[in-house]
């Protein structure tokens, strides 16, 4: 593997940039970044078009993917798919030993890429003291189903379900981000006696219909929210880029992120589409059932 991308990445850079800063210490050839930003502008035109055509022949998402995969498996998890039986396919990162003796804890990613893109910084520190297992939810990552069902009450019973395939039946801790918070309160709330703790990050599990309608967010309607959530150009890339991170990387080559759309934003668009209509529609506080833990 290319020492590039073992390089530890500084918080909040864009994701797609991971691994460049040691791409740039290679010897390029005079008309690439390695002058980057240059003070002309033609100069910086010809940079820009000559790195793109670079890029079109060289993934960086793909390579970067690759990278968590190893991350992964060097950390001490293994790639595990397991069919479900009903049309439901599952994805998860699994202990290559669960021991006995730790917690398990259960790290559920929200929209964007896959499990590995989200999680990939939190795996080493937590799994000395966890067995730590990382589920790809439905239509993210390897996992789908023909089923048609679409709410998060779903989702929590896959989850629940490949950990039982995995003998995890009890004794769950369960991290969830964004929309993986959403599944994972659900998980607490269907599966009461075997979710022990939850945390919720960024989760906005009290939303109402009536919030979006009231201008609480800072997209006007639930079709301009799919639009940013599940980008398919630069430019929608950029508006997620603005409102994910607290210091947006800025000037993002259009090149990267259509790289980035192409390898990961592209799957299952419908389905993830559905997936945000029914976490939003009827939605009512009244209607959250309480947990206990």
């Amino acid at each position: 593997m290319n020492k590039c991308f073992v390089t530890k990445k500084k918080r909040n850079k864009c994701l797609i940039f991971i691994g460049l800063p040691a791409f740039a210490k290679q010897q390029p050839p005079t008309n690439s970044f390695n002058s980057f930003p240059p003070t002309n502008p033609h100069r910086i035109l010809e940079q820009t078009n000559n790195f793109c055509s670079m890029v079109k022949c060289f993934s960086f998402t793909a390579t970067q993917d690759s990278c968590f995969r190893f991350s992964f498996s060097r950390a001490g998890l293994r790639s595990s798919t397991t069919d479900l039986g009903d049309g439901t396919v599952m994805h998860v990162w699994i202990p290559k030993l669960h021991v006995q003796s730790k917690p398990t804890l259960v790290l559920i990613h929200g929209f964007g890429a896959n499990a590995m893109w989200q999680w990939n910084d939190f795996i080493s520190p937590l799994i000395s003291r966890f067995n730590v297992y990382v589920p790809d939810l439905l239509f993210f990552g390897e996992s789908y189903t023909t089923r048609p069902e679409r709410s998060e009450q779903f989702q929590a019973e896959c989850v629940v379900r490949v950990m039982e395939a995995h003998g995890v039946v009890s004794g769950m801790n369960v991290v969830g981000i964004s929309y993986g918070g959403f599944v994972g309160y659900r998980m607490a709330a269907q599966f009461k006696e075997r979710i022990e703790k939850v945390v919720l990050c960024c989760t906005g599990v009290c939303l109402e219909e009536k919030d979006m309608e009231e201008g609480m967010f800072k997209v006007k309607s639930v079709d301009e929210a799919v639009s940013i959530l599940l980008p398919q150009t630069p430019d929608k890339m950029r508006e997620l880029m603005k409102l994910s991170f607290s210091k947006p990387t800025q000037r993002v080559p259009s090149c990267f992120l259509n790289d980035f759309i192409h390898v990961m934003c592209t799957e299952y668009l419908q389905e993830r589409k559905d997936l945000i209509l029914a976490l939003h529609k009827d939605r009512r506080l009244s209607d959250l059932p309480k947990i206990t833990q």
